[in-house]
Formats: structure tokens, sequence, C-alpha cells
């Protein structure tokens, strides 16, 4: 048990109890793939069954002993964790950091009704204090909880765990992805086109007489189930979509066989991507992405960073939720202008699909020559301006801005004119610092 807290503070709480068996069934699954086929050939079934055992205990018990060590609590306005039995160390995450928290189900945590709680906050390498895993109530309710000593809310009592959680506000749904339209947009990707050539090859190899082996077949098999998790994998995790709002926090749902809830603050938005495959130009339908500082730095993985705003949707749908995301933003009317026709010796084919603009709100940059996409920083998340050239663009006496975020990879007018590109930077520069002004004044 813990000890008494010092000086009045809440008391720690443990994580679920069943926390161990569901590390000790992940690692069955990894210990039993890395032993390998070649391992069970060599020492038989038995001693397999044995190792496999061996491992698998040893890991639960090291689960056991790491949930018995392990606790959190709120103090102030940090949410601090306490883990360790050798090396105890006390991590204090300041929740006016917080960016976004994510309730994640996995699998096996749907299966036992329980969840892990992520928090994502500024500057972070990776994802702080993943709680797992919690019952799914107690989830909700620290999310809540967190949230709102993030937002500066007014300070509560500390909540008796063996209280249930009110339930969530409902919010106010914007937009559900039809399971559909997810499933036609993946087939509309390069690796669904190459799958029929991958196959008439592996068929190709099995109907040659003394031409295929079986690492040239296996071989062939992985890289094409390589080909194929890209958009396997995008369906299980945007299955479902749900975006809500509720009040000035957006809510996103989604997933199969791990299920996520996102809660993100409007206000840490510090842009929006969209994004026109070139086979989806087709249905006219794009894709909307968030960045929210400490993800695009910090999950090299596209599946691991919860940025999703829209997985697909038509044209109509996207103008809607960005006017929800950035009030006052049109996405049919932003301005984009291409660089000047010098720049064609830089960009021969690419030169008029890239642009830059000012809008009365964020800052437009355009980009893309077969997959378009379109990038908007809001002038108020712009931490820094940058004005840089290359041999060649000294050359031609042109230049790049940068418009830099907190965390994240902002959005840059390239191959300006020289002129143009530092009048554009001292532009930036200002309405940037008008915006925070305003933000602060509110």
């Amino acid at each position: 048990m813990w000890g008494p807290p010092p000086g009045g503070e809440e008391p720690r709480q443990r994580l679920h109890p069943l926390s161990p068996a569901v590390h000790g069934a992940k690692s069955l699954v990894v210990v039993i793939a890395g032993l390998s086929w070649s391992t069970l050939s060599r020492v038989g079934f038995g001693w397999f069954a044995v190792l496999v055992a061996v491992f698998v205990l040893g890991a639960t018990v090291l689960s056991v002993i790491s949930w018995w060590n392990t606790g959190y609590h709120v103090v102030g306005r940090e949410l601090r964790v306490h883990e360790g039995l050798l090396w105890r160390r006390t991590r204090a995450i300041p929740l006016e950091r917080l960016q976004a928290v994510e309730v994640v189900r996995p699998l096996l945590a749907q299966l036992t009704g329980l969840a892990e709680l992520r928090l994502e906050v500024v500057g972070g390498g990776k994802t702080e204090a993943p709680l797992a895993y919690l019952s799914v109530a107690e989830a909700t309710a620290l999310r809540q909880r967190l949230l709102a000593v993030a937002g500066r809310a007014p300070a509560s009592a500390p909540a008796d765990p063996a209280t249930p959680a009110p339930p969530a506000p409902a919010g106010r749904r914007l937009h559900a992805v039809r399971n559909q339209d997810l499933l036609v947009s993946q087939l509309l990707t390069p690796q669904a086109f190459l799958l029929p050539f991958g196959l008439a090859f592996v068929v190709a190899q099995f109907l040659s007489e003394g031409s295929w082996s079986f690492i040239a077949v296996a071989s062939t098999l992985t890289a094409m189930a390589g080909v194929l998790l890209q958009p396997v994998r995008r369906v299980l995790d945007d299955w479902s979509f749900r975006l809500d709002r509720d009040g000035d926090t957006l809510r996103v749902h989604n997933g199969l066989l791990e299920t996520r809830m996102q809660t993100v603050p409007l206000h840490r938005v510090q842009a929006v991507g969209v994004t026109w495959p070139l086979l989806w130009r087709v249905k006219g339908w794009l894709r909307l992405r968030l960045e929210v500082a400490g993800y695009s730095a910090a999950e090299p993985d596209d599946r691991n960073r919860p940025d999703r705003l829209l997985p697909v949707g038509d044209r109509r749908t996207g103008e809607l939720v960005v006017a929800e995301v950035l009030p006052g933003v049109r996405l049919g009317a932003l301005p984009a202008t291409p660089p000047p026709p010098r720049a064609r010796w830089l960009r021969p084919l690419s030169r008029a699909a890239v642009g830059a603009g000012l809008d009365e709100q964020v800052f437009v940059a355009r980009s893309g020559l077969l997959t378009r996409r379109l990038t908007l920083v809001p002038y108020a998340r712009i931490q820094s301006v940058r004005v840089t050239q290359g041999p060649a663009q000294r050359r031609l006496r042109l230049a790049t801005v940068h418009a830099d975020t907190a965390g994240g990879a902002g959005a840059a007018a390239v191959d300006r004119d020289l002129a143009d590109a530092w009048e554009l930077a001292a532009e930036l520069t200002a309405r940037a610092r008008h915006a925070r002004r305003g933000d602060r004044g509110r």
C-alpha cells in the first residue's frame, strides 16, 4: 500500500489490477513471434512450449511488480506518475502544456473492459505518461479532469475513485465517415493497383517449372504484405470515424481493433493540412489533418499520430470542418499566388502547383503536383519566421519563407521573388504579433 500522502495531497491511485494480465498476454504474442518456426523445428513442440511458458511467466511477474510500484495522482496543476522498483522515478507533467488526451482501447483492453490514457504535451519527444490500463470509467473521468485543469477551469475537490464518473456530454456531431467511402478510398491508392501484378507474379513463380523457390516466393509474399499493410492499417484505424465538437474542444472517435477517443482543445491547433490524392480527385475527395504541437516530431509513424481530422470526405464536408476548426476561413476562397516565372528553372513541372498567400485569418501554402496539398497556419500560432536561400535560389534572386509553429512543420512559401519574400516575412511577423496580442486580450 502507498504511504499517507504528504501535506493533505490526494492519495496515489494504482492502475487496474488486470493490467499485468493484459501485458502478459501481449508478451505471449511477442515471444511466440520472436522464437520463430526454426526454433520449434530444432527443439520440438514440448521444449518450445516450455520456453514460451518461461518467457511469459517472467514477463507477467515483471508486469505485476511494475503494477505494484506504479501510481499516479494530480497535485495542483501537475499529473505525477510514480514508477520503478530498484530505481524509483517520479514524472511530473505540467498540465498547462497539455495538447491532447487520448483514451485508447486495444483489442485485449476491449475484451477486458480496460482503456489506456495517453497524454500529448508541448515539446514532448513521445507520448507522456501513458497509463495502461484503467477502467473505461476511470480513464474517462481522469481525461475530463486533466482537460479541465489544463483549460484553467475552476479546481474541484479530488474525485472519489469509488464514485462512478458522470457521463460525458454528447457534444455536437460534425461528421461521420461512411465505412464504404473509407474502403473505396483505400482502393483508390497505388498499392491497390499494384496488387494484381504482385499476385500474377506469385502465380507465375509457382507455375513455371524449376524457376521458383521457397525463398523467392516467401520474399514476394512479404513484399506484398508490406505494400498492403498501409491501406489495411488505415481502414482499421479510421473505421467508424466520428468527429464531434464539445464547446471549445474536438472529439475524435475511430478504430476497429483498437478504438481511440481523442480530445483536442481548439486553441491548441497549430495548423490544418488539406490533401487531394491524385486518384481521389476523380470522386472529389480530400483528407484533413491537424497539426498539434508534440505530434509531428514525436511520432514518425503515421499510425501513431492522433492527428486525423477527416480521413476522407467531399469538398463540402471539408469546408464545413475547416470552418469549425478555423472560424472565418473558407476553404474554397483562399489566396495562393505561384512563384515568379524564372522559378521554372528550379521547378519545371510543379511551378504552377506551388503557391502561397495571406488570408485574413491564416497563412496559406500550396504544394504538390500529383498529390495536392494545402497548409493553413493561423497567424497566432506562428512562432518564428525565417527566410532561406539555396545556391540556385541566390543566382535566380529567389528565397523561401518559412512560418514555424510550436513543435510542428508549419508552412513555407517556396521560391518567392527575393524582395517579395522579405515583404512577406515582415507581414507574417506583424500579423502573428497582432494575432497573439488579440488572443491574450480575450
